[in-house]
């Protein structure tokens, strides 16, 4: 991988679509892959960023509808509910050996990436960030709204690319971006959910910003963190409840996890990616989980209907 990698971003959203500009206002070439009509946006008018952290500006990025050119890496930044129709725009046969980056929520996705990619090639990774593609004007491009006072990504690749992935975070790191590659793929995928979970079921459920969850509902978030870390720590990884009590708390009280605003625009919910893979999870560990359970019941039966959570 080059100093200055191309990178592919499948789904420029509010995570894709920042990440996209942050790279390509870095000076890499960024290939965003989309829908016809978002590509066609993209290609004409960029992507708009208003941030508090980055500031305003603008980037322009290349677009298609699929990858037809070899790239150093591609990060996945769709939602779980479009992953499988997405991953059409990627072929593997012109993603060749580039690196598959997965910035989803959850933490079954990895295993089935590895059956349509080269296994060693899938290089999972987890984003903290509240970032969202907001309604635009005409001429504006795509507009990402970033309203965290950060942007923290983990990356975990195996040994053999190591190299490669090491490349990729001082890329992103270059661009604005905390991030740092950790061993433990595992430890990695279930820090970012057992902060996720609590966060999305409960906004998303009582439809609340974070700074009214985490102070009205403090009793269910902290019983919510606890179920969660308690799940990660059956499967081997070390997870910080205390840790993640504090980040809420530094969130800006007006944030709203992403499974929230898919509520309130009545997209579907990433609840069984989420909610119901926590629990898949806690019934083969025999953990008990029974306020994340309440909760993912009560989602699902106002609308999120057809998954399995048991």
């Amino acid at each position: 991988m080059t100093n200055r990698p191309t990178v592919a971003v499948l789904g420029p959203g509010g995570v894709g679509g920042l990440l996209a500009a942050l790279l390509s206002r870095s000076g890499h070439r960024v290939i965003c892959l989309a829908r016809e009509g978002t590509a066609e946006v993209l290609r004409r008018d960029g992507i708009r960023v208003r941030s508090g952290q980055f500031g305003d500006f603008h980037a322009g990025v290349a677009a298609a509808t699929e990858l037809r050119e070899p790239v150093d890496a591609c990060l996945i930044t769709v939602k779980h509910t479009t992953l499988d129709a997405a991953l059409t725009r990627v072929p593997p046969a012109v993603l060749g050996d580039a690196l598959v980056v997965p910035l989803l929520n959850g933490v079954e996705h990895p295993a089935s990436l590895r059956t349509r990619y080269a296994p060693e090639l899938v290089v999972p990774a987890t984003i903290r960030v509240e970032s969202t593609r907001i309604p635009a004007g005409d001429g504006e491009g795509v507009v990402i709204e970033h309203g965290s006072p950060f942007t923290e990504t983990d990356l975990a690749g195996a040994v053999t690319v190591r190299p490669r992935v090491d490349a990729l975070a001082a890329a992103l790191a270059a661009a604005g971006v905390a991030a740092r590659v950790v061993d433990d793929e595992t430890a990695a995928l279930w820090a970012k959910m057992a902060f996720l979970a609590p966060f999305a079921l409960l906004t998303t459920r009582y439809g609340v910003p974070i700074g009214e969850a985490r102070t009205r509902h403090r009793a269910e978030l902290e019983a919510l963190v606890a179920e969660a870390a308690e799940v990660g720590r059956a499967c081997g990884a070390p997870v910080d409840p205390a840790g993640s009590l504090a980040r809420y708390d530094l969130f800006p009280a007006a944030a709203k996890s992403s499974m929230q605003r898919d509520a309130e625009a009545g997209r579907a919910l990433e609840l069984d990616a989420i909610g119901g893979a926590l629990l898949r999870t806690a019934a083969r560990h025999g953990v008990a989980a029974p306020v994340t359970a309440r909760l993912v019941r009560e989602l699902d039966g106002a609308g999120a209907h057809g998954h399995s959570f048991e």
